[in-house]
């Protein structure tokens, strides 16, 4: 049996699973949902035991709990690291969804729908899959490493690899956790925007006042906490903090027509900022207001707020030091207090972004792999969202490979309402794997 039948056999029992691993609504953000965490840990370590995996276990450095499974290859070998992560994030309204229960997956028109189908949780069944295909046998060491808290930052990873560096040490790591650039067509990425964040709290009261007795002359804070996120932008849209410098813009074009129908966009809304779209989506600084505290307009009351707060997103170019770049977004809002209001800025969460080379002979074996399973030469583009870890193997393994790859389209909605995978293009994933496993046997 070829390769390409092995896969294609695979198939129905990969669907199947992950509509059965979808169904576990592992989100790390909920403490809610640890048992279901755990859970879902559990499930990927039974799929890897069950395909005759020694030595599997699940591992947890005061973090969700995270999957290692080692796969020996023949002697002389390299070893390929094959990365995914089984959390998956909130639903959102669930209202909203067009099924009653996002986590049983729906099929329409070629696509699964789902809260996690597409990220990441077909990129363990792609994994999976590979491995199937080869009977549990590859031709290459494989070491197969599923985190549990990618959507929360992954705060525990450093300590992972710190402990358990032999185990995950590999040649070639590939990450199957970004984008594609569209549907038929694979992409690798090459570069990623690093991320910070924080809480500004704005004050101007000891206490709730009379809006009418006291309006006019008295600001309330939360006013004046729209005022100081305005500062965010100028007037064109671009981030207007200080100190947080950009790359230069790809060469790829991103049609705005294109990014209008993908992201959604209303008739009439402008686009924000200036320059290339591209540069814009994936090496340009960003700020987002994720979340307001104030009182809601069912509770309003004539009454001015003494105080409110806001939690405040930057997406930073690829090249940028986060640590640098949370100061300069702590001072910029502390500077930019409007009226004398106190502002306290609490830090938040930092990751780092990086520039993914690709060069070297798995490189070349990749886009082999590529080409034979999607017919087409693979798309070389960057992300806008961040994914840390990648930073994190490049620094922990420098002498690594590091391939990012993708299951997800731009249709896709990670995070989103309706979140959904592409069926033809999951097959083409699985397959693409496996011809890299392969490949990268041959080099051998």
């Amino acid at each position: 049996m070829s390769l390409a039948d092995a896969v294609e056999t695979a198939l129905p029992a990969a669907l199947d699973d992950l509509a059965e691993f979808v169904a576990i609504p592992s989100v790390s953000a909920s403490p809610d949902h640890a048992q279901d965490v755990q859970r879902s840990a559990r499930w990927v370590h039974n799929q890897l035991t069950a395909l005759g995996c020694a030595d599997a276990r699940i591992v947890s450095e005061g973090g969700q709990p995270a999957v290692i499974a080692r796969f020996p290859g023949p002697p002389g070998a390299p070893t390929i690291c094959l990365y995914a992560h089984h959390d998956v994030q909130p639903t959102g309204d669930v209202t909203l969804w067009t099924s009653e229960n996002p986590f049983a997956v729906r099929e329409a028109n070629g696509r699964l729908f789902a809260r996690g189908v597409g990220d990441d949780k077909a990129g363990v069944l792609v994994h999976l899959t590979a491995l199937r295909a080869f009977g549990g046998r590859p031709p290459v060491g494989v070491v197969v490493f599923v985190e549990g808290e990618e959507e929360v930052g992954s705060p525990s990873l450093a300590e992972v690899i710190a402990r358990h560096r032999d185990e995950l040490a590999a040649d070639v790591y590939v990450i199957a956790d970004s984008g594609n650039w569209q549907v038929g067509e694979p992409a690798f990425t090459d570069t990623l925007r690093g991320l910070v964040d924080c809480v500004v709290d704005v004050s101007t009261l000891d206490h709730a006042l009379h809006s009418g007795q006291f309006g006019g002359p008295v600001p309330d804070a939360l006013t004046t906490l729209c005022r100081l996120l305005a500062t965010l932008h100028d007037d064109q849209g671009n981030v207007a903090i200080e100190g947080l410098g950009a790359m230069p813009d790809p060469a790829l074009d991103y049609p705005e027509d294109r990014l209008r129908a993908e992201a959604g966009v209303l008739p009439g809304v402008q686009l924000l900022g200036g320059g290339s779209i591209a540069g814009r989506l994936w090496t340009k600084p960003t700020a987002t207001v994720l979340g307001i505290d104030a009182t809601s307009v069912a509770d309003a009351s004539n009454t001015l707020a003494p105080s409110a707060r806001a939690k405040v997103s930057v997406r930073i170019a690829p090249d940028a030091d986060p640590r640098a770049a949370l100061a300069a977004v702590s001072e910029h809002l502390q500077r930019h207090a409007p009226w004398g209001a106190h502002v306290k800025v609490t830090d938040g969460a930092t990751g780092s972004g990086t520039t993914i080379p690709f060069e070297g002979p798995a490189a070349d074996a990749a886009r082999a792999a590529f080409v034979e399973a999607w017919g087409v030469e693979p798309v070389f583009m960057g992300q806008g969202g961040s994914i840390p870890m990648v930073a994190d193997f490049q620094h922990a393994f420098p002498d690594a490979t590091v391939l990012v790859t993708a299951v997800c389209d731009p249709d896709s909605r990670p995070h989103g309402i309706d979140e959904s995978l592409d069926l033809g293009d999951f097959h083409k994933a699985c397959l693409a794997e496996a011809l890299l496993l392969q490949k990268l046997g041959d080099l051998a």
